[in-house]
């Protein structure tokens, strides 16, 4: 009788877990969703892929759900989640912990695949992270080494783990800085892959590879050349235009009329190192002149104090700077 009563009292609901891959939240085995488990021994989990079906009282459950957001937090800043993060975050001190990891850990974007923290190092980097905050499209525009594109596919794989979009696209204009394209070996894809290579190479810093190939497989990540972007609409989706300094007017234009509803567009350039034809202008220094005033874009404009690449580049480029004066 006892058993019946407490079966009717109790109540039944499934939460997803999504934010997840599967078997970072139940480990090898279940190790970590035992471990889990543990925390909260009044309900009864049954985990199936990315459900997890919960049973017990109310307040369990919504404890539960107040604590398995408080992982998702956790993986998506750390990018694991461990036995002892678990044990960490659950335990009573969790919520005080995470909150004084984030305050610390301010200039953070995301963690890297070896748990380094990346994150702005100079104060421009850091206008550029408030900047896509309060604005849908960021020109950042700078000299070579000052993180103007990492910076950008940090802020891109941040919103992606963070749902606030569904994709990411990444794009270049295919321009040859002295060398010629069509005498690299090879179909079309590796002969452009080597002017991608510089998203590609962010990309790993910040995903695991075969997180990073499955994104590329099912296009949530996107990298191709600029003319792949004519006729689209980009909705839903965090786009970076990097070398834009090597955009034709046109081209520009056309990539700016791309942007849909929900998307967010950071336009990365170095007006200093504009391999065009002479015969042709930058389409990046006309939109600089066009939308300067327009309200929602914001223009970051990043110097040599930004350099964070070996010591020496801070000093060529200075030296080729007075050259040209």
């Amino acid at each position: 009788m006892l058993n019946k009563i407490y079966r009717f009292i109790l109540s039944e609901k499934t939460v997803n877990i999504d934010a997840f891959e599967p078997v970072e939240l139940y480990g090898v085995n279940d190790v970590k969703l035992n471990a889990i488990k543990k925390y909260f021994p009044k309900l009864r989990i049954v985990a199936r892929g990315f459900e997890m079906k919960l049973m017990g009282d109310d307040s369990e459950i919504t404890r539960f759900e107040k604590k398995l957001k408080l992982l998702s937090d956790h993986y998506h800043k750390a990018g694991t989640l461990t036995e002892a993060s678990i044990d960490r975050l659950l335990g009573q001190t969790g919520d005080n912990l995470l909150e004084k990891s984030v305050d610390n850990g301010s200039d953070i974007i995301l963690f890297g695949v070896t748990g380094n923290a990346i994150k702005a190092r100079t104060e421009n980097q850091k206008l550029m992270v408030k900047s896509i905050l309060k604005n849908d499209m960021m020109f950042a525009v700078g000299p070579a080494g000052s993180g103007k594109t990492y910076t950008a596919v940090a802020l891109a794989v941040r919103a992606l783990k963070n749902k606030e979009v569904k994709r990411i696209i990444l794009t270049r204009p295919a321009v040859e800085a002295g060398e010629n394209l069509g005498f690299l070996p090879g179909d079309l894809k590796e002969k452009l892959d080597p002017y991608l290579q510089p998203l590609y190479d962010a990309l790993y810093d910040m995903l695991p590879p075969d997180k990073l190939n499955q994104y590329i497989e099912s296009q949530v990540i996107q990298i191709a050349p600029l003319a792949f972007m004519r006729g689209r609409t980009l909705d839903n989706a965090f786009v970076i235009l990097d070398e834009a300094q090597n955009t034709t007017k046109s081209q520009m234009k056309m990539f700016l009329t791309r942007m849909g509803s929900n998307a967010k567009f950071i336009i990365t350039g170095d007006t200093t190192q504009v391999d065009l034809p002479r015969n042709q202008s930058s389409g990046l220094l006309e939109s600089i002149q066009l939308l300067e005033k327009v309200k929602g874009i914001d223009f970051i404009y990043l110097q040599s104090e930004d350099i964070i690449r070996h010591k020496l580049v801070k000093e060529i480029i200075a030296r080729y700077d007075e050259d040209k004066k």
